[in-house]
């Protein structure tokens, strides 16, 4: 398998594009350390993986707290010693006007949406330096590359993501670690199901060309194309869509 004898930590990895991350992760041949602030999924997530004949295992991460990072970033390099892939995939939003955001609204969806992302890949960094090796795998949104009505913060902070993702590459080039952004449109997940209205969902399924919103396994596939160095071994500092259309953007 491309992955064999390659180790990775998937952040919110217990639902949604994550948990289907992971198991496309391990069905390549990587063992994934899944980092959820919901223990019970990621353990679900972990032994459903290891029923397929993979290699997972689940650890308590809440992205927001800087002690909770370290405790899981301290447990993955005492397990393996350093991680080849990293996946930012941890992500969080509530549909409402801006007007009616709450400070605690904006430091939430800035403390999970761009801080988690800059603050777990530093965690990690030092030892890939040192080997000279490593994928950082971003998951960003197409919000935060065209907007979005209702998600205004949220769409701020993912363009963030995609602007640290751009700077980093920039920065690790020397040390050949690719860093890359996935930026998923509407996809059929737990979070956008509780949180979107159904009038909302219907907007977004005629304004996709394919009509239909994306499957997580859908957006797996491209953050595992970039974590895998025969697929993506030269490509840095890049953006990709996976919305069926939806965002052309250039």
């Amino acid at each position: 398998m491309d992955l064999s004898n390659k180790t990775a930590v998937v952040t919110g990895g217990g639902s949604g594009i994550c948990r289907s991350t992971c198991i496309a992760l391990a069905r390549e041949g990587a063992r994934v350390f899944i980092g959820d602030i919901n223990r019970v999924n990621g353990d679900a997530v972990a032994a459903e993986i290891r029923a397929a004949g993979g290699a997972a295992e689940a650890l308590d991460l809440d992205v927001t707290k800087d002690a909770s990072i370290k405790v899981f970033a301290d447990a993955v390099h005492a397990a393996v010693g350093r991680v080849d892939i990293v996946v930012n995939g941890v992500g969080w939003d509530i549909i409402e006007p801006y007007v009616n955001n709450t400070p605690d609204y904006w430091d939430k969806i800035l403390a999970i949406n761009f801080m988690a992302p800059v603050k777990v890949t530093r965690a990690f960094l030092d030892p890939m330096i040192a080997a000279r090796s490593g994928k950082i795998v971003n998951v960003a949104s197409d919000a935060g590359r065209v907007g979005s009505s209702g998600e205004t913060v949220y769409a701020g902070a993912k363009g963030g993501v995609i602007a640290f993702t751009k700077s980093l590459a920039r920065e690790m080039a020397r040390y050949t670690i690719n860093v890359n952004c996935v930026c998923p449109g509407p996809t059929d997940t737990p979070l956008f199901a509780r949180e979107t209205p159904e009038k909302m969902r219907e907007a977004f399924i005629k304004a996709v060309p394919f009509r239909r919103l994306a499957k997580p396994e859908e957006t797996a596939e491209a953050i595992v194309f970039f974590a895998t160095d025969k697929k993506s071994s030269f490509i840095t500092g890049q953006v990709l869509s996976v919305s069926g259309g939806l965002t052309m953007a250039g």
